[in-house]
């Protein structure tokens, strides 16, 4: 018996090439320390939900059980802070209900389809640098207005990003 092939994946907002400009800006306005490792621009989401590895034969399944309805609804990113263990972030200046439904629902989506949820509350964000310990948090600028009109299923594989599919 081989080792079954699996898929890292998670369901996440992707910024479209207006927007990471905008993300790599705000990135880019912090003073990183040495040996932090930014986040690459073409890599900067805002999570919804990690999936972790599932296997590869289930993608044909994944792929239609992660469509489910949402309303459009803007994220203003303006709130810059450094989370335990050096993670840099952005987050939400208040985290608008429809992203918290669109966060359920794709969580109910995940038990539909046998997969489990993070038990960790949910906290949207956009990470900025890892190992950032130590760094100066840059005061909140103007906030980063998002429209959000799509979500992605994207898979990690040896470090590159692939959007699998765009749910709009």
């Amino acid at each position: 018996m081989g080792q079954q092939e699996t898929s890292r994946l998670f369901l996440a907002l992707w910024p479209d090439p207006a927007m990471r400009h905008q993300l790599r800006e705000a990135r880019d306005a912090w003073q990183w320390p040495r040996g932090a490792t930014p986040v690459h621009a073409d890599k900067l989401h805002l999570t919804l939900h990690f999936l972790g590895g599932v296997p590869t034969e289930r993608l044909p399944e994944l792929l239609e059980g992660f469509a489910v309805p949402f309303d459009p609804f803007r994220v203003d990113l303006g709130t810059p802070v450094l989370w335990p263990h050096g993670i840099a972030v952005l987050e939400p200046l208040a985290a608008p209900p429809e992203l918290l439904a669109l966060h359920a629902r794709l969580g109910e989506a995940l038990l539909a389809l046998g997969l489990q949820p993070e038990a960790r509350s949910y906290r949207p964000h956009v990470t900025m640098a890892r190992r950032a310990g130590g760094v100066a948090v840059p005061e909140s600028g103007p906030a980063i207005a998002w429209d959000i009109a799509s979500y992605a299923l994207v898979e990690s594989r040896d470090g590159v990003y692939t959007v699998l599919r765009e749910y709009a």
